[in-house]
């Protein structure tokens, strides 16, 4: 095992600049790269060079993480980072890119000579600040002393879900964990329209569900935002959210089940987003409950 690594992050954007400066952090070299240039230049502070395309980012790298929107917009960066990418570096792919995405990026990963491991994580911005992510991950047995260092760095934990990264169990297990935390913010924000329509104070809400098996730590913390609207910076963009509730619906669809609540939840997503709301903390869900229904691809009315 190196002591001293040198990583490449593509993709730095809430989770990845987090991750990015948590890896130099830890005293490794690391070379970022991001569509939007300016987004990335905060990181030399933290010691992080700043490459002007992918394949210079990836050049004599011993681990690539990427960290981009989606699956798509992952294997089109590696696509131009191909012409640098050494043979038996490891690949760290983060983006939560859903079930066939993931086996498309390890098929890439193959045709290159590239160790692939399915790594995605659980987490918004504060704990990804703060190096403490929940690792999921999938993939060979022999070389993992290469990506456990910056596992290390990005993480608090990580969760090994079997030796194959081309079978997405890591990208599997997400995206269930997901599903939970998705339906749990639409339900906060559906619960504060209501009381709000019903002319209920939040607070009896929350001092009758106190200390009872209803109460949750992360409802309060949703609602938290909503009500003392400290919506940005987001920790999880609606946008983002939104993307991630239709990979699930998606994989439910694909595997025959019905998932009615995910569906509602990108429904919830989308129109919040198309209201305006879409750079905003997932939490701004709640404002699809009031309003006109823009249609998929319209505005907000006013906006």
């Amino acid at each position: 095992m190196t002591d001293k690594l040198t990583v490449s992050v593509l993709g730095t954007g809430i989770m990845g600049a987090a991750m990015a400066r948590n890896i130099a952090r830890a005293g490794h070299t690391v070379r970022a790269w991001n569509r939007t240039r300016d987004k990335a230049e905060p990181l030399t502070a933290d010691g992080v060079e700043i490459a002007g395309n992918p394949a210079e980012a990836v050049a004599d790298a011993d681990v690539v993480l990427t960290m981009l929107h989606d699956g798509p917009a992952a294997l089109d960066v590696m696509r131009q980072a191909a012409p640098a990418l050494r043979p038996g570096t490891a690949w760290m792919q983060s983006t939560t890119a859903g079930i066939e995405a993931v086996e498309e990026l390890a098929r890439f990963a193959r045709e290159h000579g590239l160790v692939f491991y399915d790594a995605p994580v659980l987490g918004t911005r504060q704990p990804a600040e703060a190096g403490q992510l929940l690792v999921l991950a999938a993939g060979p047995v022999d070389g993992r002393d290469t990506v456990t260092p910056v596992f290390a760095a990005v993480g608090a934990r990580t969760v090994w879900t079997g030796e194959d990264g081309a079978g997405a169990g890591a990208t599997r297990l997400k995206l269930v964990a997901n599903s939970w935390v998705l339906a749990a913010t639409s339900a906060t924000g559906e619960v504060l329209a209501l009381a709000g329509a019903l002319g209920v104070d939040p607070r009896q809400f929350f001092d009758a569900i106190a200390g009872g098996p209803l109460d949750m730590g992360y409802l309060r913390a949703k609602a938290d935002l909503i009500l003392n609207e400290r919506l940005t910076p987001a920790s999880f963009a609606v946008t983002t959210a939104e993307k991630d509730a239709r990979l699930i619906v998606e994989a439910g669809r694909r595997n025959g089940v019905r998932l009615d609540v995910a569906a509602a939840g990108a429904e919830r997503l989308r129109r919040a987003a198309a209201q305006g709301h879409g750079e905003e903390d997932m939490a701004a869900a709640y404002f699809a409950s009031f309003g006109e229904d823009p249609e998929p691809g319209g505005a907000a009315p006013g906006a």
